[in-house]
């Protein structure tokens, strides 16, 4: 789905103007013919697509600048590109001091808009990955954060927000690195606990003889090593969330433990001579099917009940492709920050590429990939050759996987043979020489070829498709007549 910029423009020749160059950059277009309309838009029930506004000044009644001042009142923090025909310094202050990130003036070029464009979505998403990560930490965190165009994620989402409305326990089932820590901070940043403890416990990772001390806490002396008092996850949480990932993982003795501790609502710390009383909500994650645990006896079925009150599935990365190109482009600009790189876009080959592939490690996994992707690139995109590993696993693509080294019995590297994986590549750029029927195309075909891709390539900007192809442009407006594309070059 392509992003939706919002124009506010009273002169209908300048709107429709801006609209047609907004498409031709592949973004949707939205208009308004007033700072009100605008306003309204944006408040909208559906007033979250709008990423970017483009904003003309000099209006009458409700102005730009004023306009401005009341987004940023509303809490709007969407980006602003103002537009005027007066372009004095004073004008620029003021429309900067009211929350704009950048300035046109009237007529505005199509080359110097679509930089404008690209600049303040590459600033909001940066700035919106600030935000969330701020959310997260101060355990405000909202389902806003989970925005996602998948149908089957938008269910999860839907049950997630009546769950936080009580204090219900909750199990959430899903492959590992599909985000379920993520969506139990976003049940407590949307619960009357929000900015409370949110304590996690990976019960997978405990050893066996310490998860009572781990959940309960112990006293000090209470056994070898025990050289000071430790109150316990249970304990920290009290007033908060307490999140167990991997709760199948918890040996058989814990869960009797923890089944009293959730049934009663205290613990008993080891080595303690009396309860503590502790207030939390219980949110559980596993990987695995409790159910079949249960009937396997790996897992207690009174306590499968106990935290299976309220269950809900998050569905793998590849049952909701849809939403890849946004969580890409979040990486994409917070690890481009982190590295100090000026990447500004994920190529629409590259972008193909990742919607196609599986995922089994899921939204971790794209995570990783977009990391290395970043750490590897020397432009200012990323193409396919910064997925190696993925391009490896899919038909059209080709790379080489240099071989693991091979030891001798000494521990000595020896030189193996060179393995090479290879994969017929597929250029979504080239153009083929024979048609269907197995004959060579004639020139006139490959011209009107060519001149098609250039107008795509360009985005329909003449001036650039001609000197590129090196012809006059009355030449090229006589050939796009010639060979009918016309409605192309549109």
């Amino acid at each position: 789905m392509p992003t939706t910029v919002l124009i506010v423009d009273d002169d209908p020749v300048q709107r429709r103007l801006l609209e047609a160059m907004i498409r031709r950059f592949g973004y949707d277009p939205l208009v308004a013919s007033s700072a009100d309309e605008g306003l309204n838009l944006l408040a909208a029930e559906d007033g979250g697509r709008i990423k970017v506004v483009v904003l003309d000044l000099v209006m009458p009644d409700l102005d730009g600048i004023g306009m401005l001042e009341r987004m940023r009142a509303n809490g709007s923090e969407v980006p602003v590109i103002v537009q005027t025909a007066h372009g004095s310094i004073d004008t620029v202050v003021s429309a900067m001091r009211a929350g704009a990130i950048d300035f046109v003036v009237k007529p505005v070029g199509a080359e110097r808009l679509e930089v404008s464009l690209q600049n303040a979505l590459r600033v909001d998403v940066l700035e919106d990955e600030i935000r969330r990560m701020r959310r997260r930490a101060s355990g405000t965190l909202t389902f806003k954060d989970l925005a996602s165009r998948s149908t089957e994620m938008g269910r999860v989402i839907r049950l997630a927000e009546r769950a936080a409305k009580s204090n219900i326990p909750i199990l959430i089932e899903g492959e590992s690195g599909v985000g379920k820590e993520v969506l139990a901070r976003a049940i407590q940043g949307s619960s009357d606990r929000k900015g409370k403890p949110f304590v996690t416990v990976n019960c997978g990772a405990i050893p066996e003889n310490l998860v009572e001390s781990t959940l309960f806490g112990h006293e000090k002396g209470a056994f070898t090593g025990a050289t000071e008092k430790h109150v316990g996850k249970f304990v920290e949480a009290s007033g908060g969330t307490l999140f167990l990932d991997e709760i199948g993982e918890l040996p058989l003795d814990a869960q009797v433990k923890l089944l009293r501790a959730i049934q009663e609502g205290e613990v008993d710390p080891v080595g303690g001579k009396k309860s503590v009383r502790v207030d939390i909500r219980l949110i559980s994650a596993t990987n695995k099917s409790l159910l079949d645990q249960v009937k396997q006896g790996r897992f207690r079925e009174d306590l499968y009940y106990r935290l299976n009150v309220f269950p809900m599935t998050l569905p793998p990365l590849r049952q909701r492709r849809e939403d890849i190109p946004e969580l890409a482009a979040g990486f994409v600009v917070r690890f481009a920050a982190e590295e100090g790189k000026r990447i500004r876009r994920v190529a629409p080959q590259a972008m193909e590429l990742l919607q196609s592939y599986s995922w089994p490690g899921n939204v971790r996994q794209l995570e990783n990939a977009m990391f290395r992707a970043v750490v590897l690139c020397d432009g200012d995109e990323l193409t396919v050759s910064e997925f190696p590993q993925i391009a490896a696993q899919m038909d059209g693509y080709g790379v080489e996987i240099p071989p693991a080294p091979v030891f001798s019995e000494t521990g000595t590297a020896e030189a193996p043979a060179r393995e090479i994986v290879r994969v017929e590549m597929r250029d979504p750029n080239a153009l083929p020489l024979i048609d269907d029927e197995g004959d060579i195309k004639t020139l006139d075909n490959l011209e009107a070829e060519i001149i098609r891709f250039a107008l795509r390539h360009y985005r329909g900007h003449m001036s650039e498709v001609s000197r590129r192809l090196g012809i006059g442009r009355s030449t090229l407006y006589r050939k796009l007549k010639e060979y009918g594309l016309e409605d192309e070059a549109a």
